[in-house]
């Protein structure tokens, strides 16, 4: 069963997410309400994949990306942006992101981007 660490400072993001990928096999080892706390999360908990929010107080979803890179050059972080950062989402591929979901997503889609990986 693959781990996720489900990164977003909406709670409400978190919860849907987690209702997603556990409706779907995936076992949710973790959650984080910023970068800085995915970083210390992701150390502790080395899962196999992370949902990644964009836009985030305290250290942003691409600090973040390239800090847990830094660490695992191998990391499966997955991006998930608002409508209108399509430049954002580019620079999070080209440093290192394996993918990206825009809000709003239906299940199909973050099951399709997490498909990919496994």
């Amino acid at each position: 069963m693959k781990k996720v660490l489900i990164v977003d400072d909406a709670a409400f993001m978190r919860v849907s997410i987690k209702n997603m990928l556990t409706r779907n096999g995936y076992e949710v080892i973790g959650e984080a309400e910023n970068g800085k706390i995915a970083i210390q999360k992701y150390q502790e908990l080395s899962p196999d994949l992370v949902t990644m929010d964009i836009t985030m107080p305290e250290m942003d979803g691409l600090s973040c990306l390239k800090e847990i890179l830094a660490i695992n050059p191998s990391a499966n972080i997955i991006m998930i942006s608002a409508m209108g950062q399509e430049s954002m989402v580019r620079e999070a591929v080209l440093s290192g992101a394996k993918g990206f979901i825009v809000k709003p997503f239906k299940e199909d889609v973050i099951l399709s981007a997490f498909g990919s990986l496994a």
